[in-house]
């Protein structure tokens, strides 16, 4: 992977193409196609795009939505959702809305939103609609986002909103619902599950809906869970073999290692340590060689021993994270919203391998395959790595 890039001189840039439109969602690879989301404010249109990873030419653009913007957070976007392909079909997801508003729940300013479906489509890797289906309901203060994951012949998204929230599990094949599990607090949140085959069962694992739980992947039904600890999350959770490792949230901040092999309510027996000393709320860590890194949105990062929960150090390190953190090699690569990335060698002292400065904002996690990193600008899209 990449190490030292500079986007003014093109130093490492492989090749750089504009973006039409506005959009969060990060560049998903299969093979040589590259896939993104897309919001092209002017025609009020949601689109999915296909780029050639080798030359970032445009291979095909298809619209999946046409409606009103909705309303949002100002750092969200009206195409935050990443896509999940099976190399077979690629899925998205997006926010359908009409012209109607509502007084946005659960919020301490009164103001309207505008109430909406979530969408779900897939399409072939030539640009056919396969299916598309609305599958419930959704509303927020915050906007919409998404991430479908796979598991077998099921397509899983996250639907937990301020009302009727659900996870719901399509067919990959038709779009068909085959389970719905509704969600107890009906409180937004925008974690994208993470499975992992922990203590021989398949365990879909998210934050949200005031608790943190795992579920089976078949149908839904609940193999554990725990309280709390607080009401909204956006990071998604990681495994490192031992221990989940929880970062949230809002309006108090955590970070927890979670045994995984309990049954029921664990919230008393299976949080192997708890920290509320990061104050981590959007982008997800990432675990590497027995270090737990954690991004503070407002620009400081953490490291923790990841089996005890000890905190090494404590370091700002960019502005502003919305993107996740990403690793390879055992390297882990911090990018920050103005552009500038750290990469960074986890240990017990902090070690800044390089700093790179790309020159636009960016606000996607970054992508990796076949030793390149693509990252996603305001304007640009980068695929950087060796020429």
């Amino acid at each position: 992977m990449p190490v030292r890039w500079d986007g003014a001189t093109g130093e490492n840039i492989v090749w750089k193409v504009p973006v039409p439109g506005q959009g969060h969602g990060s560049p998903v690879i299969w093979d040589d196609h590259l896939f993104l989301l897309a919001c092209l404010p002017d025609s009020q249109q949601r689109v999915l795009r296909c780029l050639d990873t080798r030359t970032g030419a445009l291979r095909w653009q298809q619209t999946v939505v046409a409606s009103p913007l909705e309303t949002k957070h100002q750092l969200n976007s009206f195409a935050s959702s990443t896509p999940a392909t099976d190399g077979q079909l690629v899925y998205v997801t997006f926010l359908e809305v009409g012209t109607e508003t509502i007084p946005a729940p659960n919020v301490g300013t009164p103001r309207p939103v505008t109430p909406g479906r979530m969408v779900v489509a897939a399409y072939d890797l030539e640009g056919n609609q396969k299916w598309l289906v609305k599958p419930g309901g959704f509303v927020s203060a915050h906007g919409f986002c998404s991430n479908p994951v796979l598991f077998q012949n099921l397509v899983i998204v996250n639907g937990d909103h301020d009302g009727d929230s659900y996870i719901v599990a399509l067919d990959k094949a038709t779009g068909q619902t085959v389970w719905k599990a509704p969600r107890e607090h009906k409180t937004r949140s925008y974690v994208t599950p993470l499975l992992r085959t922990i203590d021989g069962r398949t365990q879909l694992v998210l934050s949200g809906s005031k608790c943190i739980v795992s579920l089976d992947p078949r149908d839904g039904s609940v193999h554990w869970v725990i309280d709390g600890p607080t009401e909204q999350f956006v990071a998604s959770m990681v495994y490192d073999g031992s221990l989940l490792f929880m970062a949230a949230g809002f309006p108090t901040y955590h970070v927890m290692g979670i045994r995984p092999d309990g049954r029921g309510d664990v919230t008393d027996s299976h949080v192997a340590w708890h920290s509320t000393n990061a104050k981590c709320y959007v982008p997800s860590p990432v675990v590497v060689d027995g270090y737990l890194l954690v991004a503070d949105d407002r620009g400081t990062a953490n490291c923790f021993t990841a089996s005890t929960g000890e905190r090494l150090w404590q370091e700002r390190l960019g502005k502003h994270y919305s993107a996740s953190l990403v690793t390879a090699g055992g390297l882990v690569y911090l990018l920050a919203d103005d552009g500038i990335t750290k990469v960074v060698k986890p240990g017990p002292e902090l070690q800044v391998v390089a700093e790179n400065e790309l020159g636009e904002y960016c606000f996607a996690s970054p992508g990796i395959a076949a030793g390149r990193l693509f990252i996603r600008g305001e304007q640009h899209l980068y695929c950087i790595g060796s020429r």
